[in-house]
């Protein structure tokens, strides 16, 4: 038996049980009809929400696991066992990943534009190695960068189509911290004294 034929199997029968329980109460037949497409909606909605359960945030995304405690800022690590800030760039909010493997700031067009960064401040494109091979990037300089309680000024970054949808924190914010570390599930940030 084929994957597809187990799920309609799977999906008949998730429509069969509860008309089988409306149709053993012997309810009217219009009320039927109203609870039938009810159930009907209801599994709709979850049958979409399954289907497309790849393209949705993920919880610990939609939810920002981020608090500002004293100086700190404290960053819960995400089901995917990475820890995602909350930031915003020249006042425009944007989820980012912390990677203490990346050199600089990486950012999206999408993100670099949206944020008002010019992608010709640097006269020619960069070459940059990534994990995933070698890419043109434009240099740019954010004005101003914040996760939680941490603000940094007039910091460089690259962009480039090649990074998607990703936006990444690199070494280059974590080092003008005074300090950054891991204790348990919980990335800490504390900003240099002003």
């Amino acid at each position: 038996m084929s994957e597809r034929s187990v799920d309609m199997l799977f999906y008949g029968l998730m429509i069969l049980l509860p008309l089988s329980g409306l149709i053993a109460r012997r309810p009217p037949l219009g009320q039927t009809m109203k609870m039938a497409a009810a159930w009907i909606g209801i599994f709709a909605v979850g049958l979409l929400l399954v289907s497309q359960r790849d393209k949705l945030p993920s919880l610990s995304r939609v939810l920002d696991d981020q608090e500002i405690s004293g100086s700190e800022t404290r960053i819960g690590m995400g089901e995917d066992g990475h820890f995602h800030a909350v930031t915003s760039i020249n006042g425009v909010r944007a989820p980012m990943l912390v990677d203490s493997g990346a050199t600089t700031i990486a950012l999206s067009v999408a993100t670099a534009k949206a944020a008002g960064l010019d992608l010709n401040e640097s006269a020619f494109p960069v070459m940059i190695d990534t994990a995933n091979g070698r890419i043109v990037a434009h240099r740019v300089t954010i004005k101003t960068l914040k996760v939680g309680s941490v603000t940094v000024t007039d910091i460089a970054a690259v962009v480039s189509e090649a990074f998607g949808d990703q936006d990444i924190i690199g070494m280059n914010f974590l080092s003008r911290l005074a300090s950054w570390r891991v204790e348990g599930r919980i990335l800490i940030l504390q900003p240099n004294e002003a």
